[in-house]
């Protein structure tokens, strides 16, 4: 059974910083792409950042470039997301997902996280 459980939620001030992670279980992710999405409430879930299996390419929002960095620890199978300078508009619960399509960034996601709580106060 696949699982991808995220981490690392909570609440900061605006201009602060938090660090997401994300971990798989289950099957080799070796050669997946990994992804964060958010959604906050009343809004459609939207995508945030993206990384390829290798973690040689990396793909962003334009609300969130320049602020935020996802990563791998391929070794691992963990993904993370540098959040900085956060905005109250960056509150939101944040998911990870993992794509088993081959091209990047991915037009779908397969497997999914719970999803983690980001607070953002003003």
């Amino acid at each position: 059974q696949v699982q991808m459980v995220e981490s690392g939620g909570g609440l900061v001030q605006a201009g602060g910083s938090l660090r997401l992670s994300c971990a798989a279980s289950g099957r080799t992710f070796s050669r997946l792409a990994w992804g964060w999405f958010r959604q906050a409430p009343g809004v459609e879930r939207e995508f945030v950042a993206a990384i390829n299996w290798s973690g040689s390419r990396t793909d962003y929002a334009d609300s969130v470039a320049g602020r935020f960095t996802i990563s791998r620890d391929y070794a691992k199978n963990m993904m993370y997301l540098q959040m900085n300078n956060l905005k109250a508009e960056d509150a939101a619960v944040y998911y990870c997902a993992a794509s088993v399509l081959p091209g990047f960034p991915p037009g779908r996601y397969d497997y999914w996280g719970q999803g983690t709580q980001v607070t953002v106060s003003s």
